[in-house]
C-alpha cells in the first residue's frame, strides 16, 4: 500500500538585516510529502553493502559506480567537488590506498520529504600504513523506479591540528 502521506504548511522563510529580524507576511503553501517508513533498515543495510564493496579489493571498488546516478549524483570528498557516476568513480578509483579497514561508531538515518533517505555516518579508518582516523559520511539516497540511488556523498576525514 506504499508509504503514508501527509501535508504540511510552510510558512515563508525570514528576512534577516544586520539591524532587525522580521518575518515576512507568511503566505502557507501546502505540500503533499511521503516518508518512507522503512528509512532505517534502507539505510542501514545500504552502509553495509556500500561499505562491503568499498573496503574490499581494489579491482571490485568498479561495482560501486552502479549506486550512482550517471548524471545526477554529486560528491563531496575533502571539498573536491565531483558530479555524475563515471567522474565519481575514476575519484574513488584514484585514492591511493591499497588497504582500508572501517570501524563504524553510528549510522543515523532520517527519512526525506521525497521518499528517499539522509544517511549520516561516524567511524574510524585506517588506510595502509596510516595512523587511525575518524571520518564522517553523509549520503542522500533518492528514490528511483523500485530502487534507490545516491544523490549525494559527502566525505571528511576528522583531523584535527592542534
Amino acid at each position: 500500500d506504499g508509504p503514508p502521506s501527509l501535508s504540511l504548511s510552510l510558512f515563508s522563510p525570514l528576512s534577516l538585516s544586520l539591524t532587525t529580524v522580521r518575518q515576512v507576511p507568511a503566505s502557507i503553501t501546502h505540500y503533499n510529502m511521503t516518508l518512507n517508513p522503512q528509512y532505517q533498515q534502507i539505510g542501514e543495510t545500504f552502509v553495509k553493502q556500500y561499505y562491503a564493496i568499498f573496503d574490499g579489493e581494489r579491482e571490485g571498488r568498479e561495482k560501486l559506480v552502479n549506486f550512482y546516478h550517471a548524471e545526477l549524483s554529486l560528491m563531496s570528498f575533502e571539498g573536491v567537488q565531483v558530479q555524475g557516476a563515471v567522474q565519481i568513480l575514476e575519484k574513488i578509483k584514484n585514492l591511493s590506498f591499497t588497504k582500508i579497514a572501517r570501524a563504524i561508531t553510528t549510522v543515523d538515518c532520517q527519512p526525506t520529504f521525497d521518499g528517499g533517505v539522509l544517511v549520516n555516518i561516524l567511524g574510524q579508518l585506517k588506510m595502509d600504513e596510516d595512523p587511525v582516523h575518524g571520518f564522517s559520511q553523509t549520503f542522500v539516497l533518492k528514490p528511483m523506479n523500485e530502487s534507490f540511488y545516491i544523490q549525494h556523498d559527502s566525505f571528511r576525514l576528522v583531523i584535527h591540528n592542534h
